[in-house]
Protein backbone atom coordinates (compact mmCIF):
# COMPACT_ATOMS: atom_id res chain seq x y z
CA UNK A 1 0.00 0.00 0.00
CA UNK A 2 1.32 3.56 -1.02
CA UNK A 3 -1.04 5.73 1.26
CA UNK A 4 -2.38 6.95 -1.86
CA UNK A 5 -5.87 8.82 -1.83
CA UNK A 6 -7.23 9.28 -5.29
CA UNK A 7 -10.51 11.79 -5.85
CA UNK A 8 -12.11 11.49 -9.29
CA UNK A 9 -14.79 14.74 -9.51
CA UNK A 10 -16.98 14.76 -13.01
CA UNK A 11 -19.28 18.02 -12.57
CA UNK A 12 -21.53 17.14 -15.94
CA UNK A 13 -20.84 20.13 -18.07
CA UNK A 14 -22.71 18.87 -21.35
CA UNK A 15 -21.01 20.55 -24.59
CA UNK A 16 -22.56 20.25 -27.72
CA UNK A 17 -19.48 21.24 -29.63
CA UNK A 18 -15.73 20.33 -29.41
CA UNK A 19 -14.73 21.94 -26.43
CA UNK A 20 -12.38 24.55 -27.56
CA UNK A 21 -9.37 25.54 -25.15
CA UNK A 22 -10.86 28.67 -24.33
CA UNK A 23 -13.51 27.19 -22.91
CA UNK A 24 -11.84 24.57 -21.15
CA UNK A 25 -9.15 27.35 -19.62
CA UNK A 26 -12.84 29.08 -18.54
CA UNK A 27 -13.99 25.64 -17.39
CA UNK A 28 -10.94 25.60 -15.35
CA UNK A 29 -11.06 29.38 -14.03
CA UNK A 30 -14.31 29.43 -12.48
CA UNK A 31 -14.36 25.83 -11.33
CA UNK A 32 -11.01 24.71 -10.14
CA UNK A 33 -10.32 26.29 -7.22
CA UNK A 34 -14.64 25.88 -5.82
CA UNK A 35 -14.26 22.44 -6.94
CA UNK A 36 -11.36 21.83 -4.82
CA UNK A 37 -12.55 23.73 -2.23
CA UNK A 38 -15.93 21.85 -1.75
CA UNK A 39 -14.40 18.53 -2.11
CA UNK A 40 -12.22 19.98 1.13
CA UNK A 41 -8.39 18.70 -0.62
CA UNK A 42 -6.44 21.02 0.76
CA UNK A 43 -2.87 22.12 0.07
CA UNK A 44 -2.46 18.71 -0.87
CA UNK A 45 -3.39 18.14 -4.06
CA UNK A 46 -2.46 17.71 -7.62
CA UNK A 47 -4.50 18.37 -11.28
CA UNK A 48 -3.95 15.59 -13.70
CA UNK A 49 -3.84 16.52 -17.54
CA UNK A 50 -3.61 13.74 -20.11
CA UNK A 51 -0.20 15.37 -21.55
CA UNK A 52 -2.12 16.45 -24.93
CA UNK A 53 0.37 17.54 -27.43
CA UNK A 54 -1.88 19.60 -29.82
CA UNK A 55 -0.22 23.11 -29.63
CA UNK A 56 -3.35 24.38 -26.86
CA UNK A 57 -1.76 22.07 -24.01
CA UNK A 58 1.41 24.38 -24.31
CA UNK A 59 -0.69 26.90 -23.10
CA UNK A 60 -2.58 25.33 -20.75
CA UNK A 61 0.31 24.32 -19.08
CA UNK A 62 1.86 27.97 -19.23
CA UNK A 63 -1.91 28.56 -17.26
CA UNK A 64 -1.07 26.10 -14.51
CA UNK A 65 2.53 26.77 -14.10
CA UNK A 66 1.58 30.88 -13.60
CA UNK A 67 -1.15 29.65 -12.07
CA UNK A 68 0.95 27.50 -9.13
CA UNK A 69 -1.16 24.55 -9.37
CA UNK A 70 0.82 21.12 -9.25
CA UNK A 71 0.08 18.90 -12.23
CA UNK A 72 0.89 14.99 -11.95
CA UNK A 73 3.77 14.14 -14.61
CA UNK A 74 2.25 11.41 -16.77
CA UNK A 75 3.19 9.57 -19.67
CA UNK A 76 1.39 10.34 -23.25
CA UNK A 77 -0.33 7.09 -24.35
CA UNK A 78 -0.33 5.75 -21.46
CA UNK A 79 -3.80 3.93 -20.87
CA UNK A 80 -2.88 1.08 -18.90
CA UNK A 81 -1.35 3.09 -16.54
CA UNK A 82 -3.93 6.05 -16.03
CA UNK A 83 -6.71 4.67 -13.72
CA UNK A 84 -9.15 7.42 -15.06
CA UNK A 85 -9.41 5.35 -18.61
CA UNK A 86 -10.90 2.65 -16.57
CA UNK A 87 -13.54 4.47 -14.92
CA UNK A 88 -14.76 5.66 -18.18
CA UNK A 89 -14.39 2.48 -19.73
CA UNK A 90 -17.02 1.11 -16.49
CA UNK A 91 -19.24 4.53 -17.18
CA UNK A 92 -19.63 3.83 -20.77
CA UNK A 93 -20.48 0.31 -20.54
CA UNK A 94 -23.40 1.10 -18.06
CA UNK A 95 -24.50 3.88 -19.93
CA UNK A 96 -24.50 2.30 -23.07
CA UNK A 97 -26.32 -0.54 -21.53
CA UNK A 98 -29.29 1.79 -20.55
CA UNK A 99 -29.59 2.95 -23.95
CA UNK A 100 -30.15 6.64 -24.06
CA UNK A 101 -32.41 7.89 -26.52
CA UNK A 102 -31.06 11.46 -27.15
CA UNK A 103 -29.03 13.79 -25.79
CA UNK A 104 -30.46 14.88 -22.75
CA UNK A 105 -30.82 11.52 -21.51
CA UNK A 106 -27.59 10.76 -22.58
CA UNK A 107 -26.25 13.61 -20.31
CA UNK A 108 -28.99 12.69 -17.42
CA UNK A 109 -27.40 8.55 -17.15
CA UNK A 110 -24.03 9.75 -17.24
CA UNK A 111 -24.98 11.85 -14.44
CA UNK A 112 -26.80 8.83 -12.52
CA UNK A 113 -23.87 6.08 -13.04
CA UNK A 114 -21.05 8.66 -12.04
CA UNK A 115 -23.02 8.72 -9.02
CA UNK A 116 -23.05 5.01 -8.78
CA UNK A 117 -18.83 4.74 -9.17
CA UNK A 118 -17.95 3.42 -6.09
CA UNK A 119 -15.24 5.04 -4.41
CA UNK A 120 -13.89 1.12 -3.52
CA UNK A 121 -13.49 0.27 -7.21
CA UNK A 122 -11.71 3.56 -7.90
CA UNK A 123 -9.27 2.83 -4.51
CA UNK A 124 -8.59 -1.05 -6.02
CA UNK A 125 -7.57 0.75 -9.31
CA UNK A 126 -5.22 3.37 -7.54
CA UNK A 127 -3.85 -0.11 -5.50
CA UNK A 128 -3.38 -1.84 -8.50
CA UNK A 129 -1.87 0.68 -10.07
CA UNK A 130 2.10 -0.97 -9.12
CA UNK A 131 1.34 -3.97 -10.63
CA UNK A 132 0.06 -2.54 -13.87
CA UNK A 133 3.46 -0.30 -13.93
CA UNK A 134 5.86 -4.02 -13.49
CA UNK A 135 3.48 -5.04 -16.33
CA UNK A 136 4.12 -2.26 -18.53
CA UNK A 137 8.22 -2.32 -17.96
CA UNK A 138 8.50 -6.12 -18.94
CA UNK A 139 6.34 -5.63 -21.67
CA UNK A 140 8.39 -2.30 -22.95
CA UNK A 141 5.45 -0.58 -22.74
CA UNK A 142 3.54 -2.76 -25.37
CA UNK A 143 0.05 -3.69 -24.06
Amino acid sequence: MFGISMCLAWYGSLFSHSCLWEKYMEILKQHLNTSVGKLKLGRKWVFQVDNDTKPTSKLEAKWLKDNKIKVLEWLAQSPDLNPIENVWAELKKDVRARRPTNLTQLHQLCQEEWDKIHPIFCGKLVEGYPKRLTQVKQFKGNY
